[in-house]
């Protein structure tokens, strides 16, 4: 809906002409008071005019018996991990009431560099939701990952200024921030003053001083309790996340009360249209916090207000005059269900959503693998002691473990009765054509294998598996479909997802997609995959950053968790 003029805002707002829109019988919930108000809402344009009072409308439309709160806000997300476009991210999200997304595509970004980058800022201009765009700092992450692109500092300032971008976006690589990186002080040199996102699990005492100390303000990687209020009491505010595989929600929602929540933000992170369609967005964000004993305040204050205050979005928020007409109509507090959405005051329905102009995907057949054979994944070395990747369920962090692993012939293989399986890494970007070789813990996988081009963040070949041929076979496949998910067991495809765009998002509705989950997920779970999430578990795995990196008096060193493949 277009900005009305001022002089029919003003004059809607006081009465004396009809408003655009008028929501009647409902009840606004004020986050100022906490209180429970009946109240028409005006609205004219995109912008709510009146409140508190009673309103004719040239529309009128009965919301009797129901709650009206300010549309929710995720303050940080990657709409690659949703596995569709941003035009179905909006179809999906925004009927549960996200009328705001903040996204970092730097999934898309670490494939194709600014062009991912760009086609986000446009499909953003033509969404009903409103996405904003923090651009991405990390591409790649570290000095020590392959991606299909790098932006530097100069690539970067051109678009700061674009008014889809609010800031620089998670700063995943903190130990170039405190050992001083070249790289990582320019953008943050060039970003100084402005919004910057923080990306910091586990960091705590004097490092994290001065990692705030270099102007970031947000941080959503935060997994106890203590952690997030070290972070509080240091003036950052908390982003509590709850995506498809890190859930931190339970862990953090002592934090959620009406003294923090001007500091506390909710988001998502990585959640999938499986999770979504299960049990919601940021709706079950909210209900699910209430449920664990969160004041209501404090929870829509975070969804929204303390979310908006965060990122400067000053008008938005509230259900109040001047605001941006974003508001969600749901059945109670309790259980956030939602009836109705309306985001710049246009009301969420299939005809809206069909009235959009979408803009064609970038990034096709960027899967550039050379061709794999079984003997790649072999493992040499004459080493017992093997580094272990401990799988964590519910988190992106992982342990290190170390496990005894005798060579036969010459090659570690993997040991189903300890649950060790083979993992591999293979660059798919058409770059060096590197490859390497682990194992990993906490999969269950009896039998044939997986294997992904989501990678976090490098987005190269992830694979996981038993047998060394249903490996070959799963990245070759991968290599077909122009990337994906795939489950192979003997020699077979039982299950694949395509993301031909980057090899990270479908062409496909979000339905198509969710149904397509749910069939890879059986597929996985046949082969005795215990996790929930192994899809999204695998492209978490080989993540270098965090928290596999020593940070010494000479700088960061990664653990030797992998071996080059020959």
């Amino acid at each position: 809906m277009p900005k009305a003029p001022l002089s029919d805002r003003i004059d809607q707002g006081r009465g004396i002409t009809p408003a655009d829109i008028v929501l009647k019988g409902g009840r606004v919930f004020d986050l100022i008071t906490g209180e429970l108000v009946a109240t028409d809402v005006a609205i004219c344009g995109d912008t709510i005019v009146g409140v508190f009072g009673d309103y004719t409308g040239r529309v009128e439309i009965d919301v009797t018996g129901k709650v009206l709160v300010p549309g929710f806000i995720d303050t940080h997300l990657h709409i690659e991990s949703s596995l569709v476009t941003p035009f179905e991210f909006d179809r999906c999200v925004s009927p549960h009431g996200v009328t705001t997304a903040i996204c970092d595509p730097h999934e898309i970004a670490n494939v194709c560099g600014l062009t991912g980058i760009t086609y986000f800022l446009e499909a953003s201009s033509r969404t009903l939701m409103d996405i904003r765009v923090n651009l991405s700092s990390c591409v790649p992450s570290t000095h020590m990952e392959t991606t299909g692109a790098r932006l530097e500092a100069a690539d970067l300032v051109p678009l700061m200024d674009h008014p889809r971008v609010i800031g620089l976006a998670e700063f995943m690589n903190y130990p170039g921030v405190l050992f001083k990186d070249p790289g990582c002080m320019a953008k943050l040199e060039a970003f100084q003053g402005r919004h910057i996102d923080g990306h910091a699990p586990l960091l705590r005492g004097n490092d994290l001083n001065g990692y705030i100390a270099a102007g970031i303000r947000t941080e959503h990687e935060a997994t106890s309790y203590e952690e997030g209020l070290e972070k509080l009491r240091k003036g950052m505010r908390v982003l509590i996340r709850e995506g498809s595989v890190s859930k931190d929600l339970h862990a953090l929602a002592g934090l959620l009360t009406e003294r923090h929540a001007p500091y506390l933000c909710f988001c998502t992170d990585d959640r999938n249209p499986l999770d979504i369609g299960e049990h919601g967005h940021l709706d079950y964000l909210i209900r699910t916090a209430i449920s664990l004993g969160a004041p209501p305040l404090a929870v829509y204050r975070a969804a929204s207000l303390s979310a908006a205050e965060a990122f400067g979005l000053k008008d938005r928020g509230l259900i109040a005059p001047g605001k941006r007409a974003d508001i969600v109509v749901i059945d109670s507090l309790e259980t956030c269900h939602v009836a109705q959405v309306f985001t710049a005051g246009v009301e969420i329905t299939d005809a809206a959503f069909a009235a959009r102009q979408e803009i064609p995907p970038v990034a096709r057949h960027s899967v550039k693998a050379l061709k794999i054979e079984p003997h790649h994944f072999r493992t040499g070395g004459n080493r017992v002691e093997t580094p272990v990747i401990g799988i964590l369920p519910g988190k992106i962090i992982t342990e290190h473990l170390t496990y005894q692993i005798a060579p036969e012939d010459g090659d570690k293989r993997p040991d189903i009765a300890r649950d060790l399986v083979k993992i591999a890494v293979i660059e798919r970007h058409g770059v060096n054509g590197n490859r390497a070789t682990g194992f990993v813990k906490g999969f269950g996988l009896q039998r044939g294998a997986i294997a992904s081009t989501v990678c976090h963040d490098h987005h190269n070949i992830a694979v996981v598996g038993a047998d060394y041929a249903d490996m070959a076979l799963a990245v070759q496949r991968l290599g077909e479909i122009e990337g994906g998910f795939v489950v192979v067991e003997n020699g077979r495809v039982l299950a694949e997802l395509a993301l031909p765009v980057a090899g990270l998002m479908s062409l496909k509705s979000f339905e198509d997609v969710r149904a397509d989950l749910v069939a890879l997920r059986a597929a996985a779970a046949s082969l005795g995959v215990v996790l929930e999430e192994p899809f999204l578990q695998l492209a978490f795995l080989c993540l270098p950053v965090i928290p596999h990196l020593k940070i010494t008096d000479h700088g960061m060193v990664d653990v030797d968790r992998f071996e080059v493949m020959p």
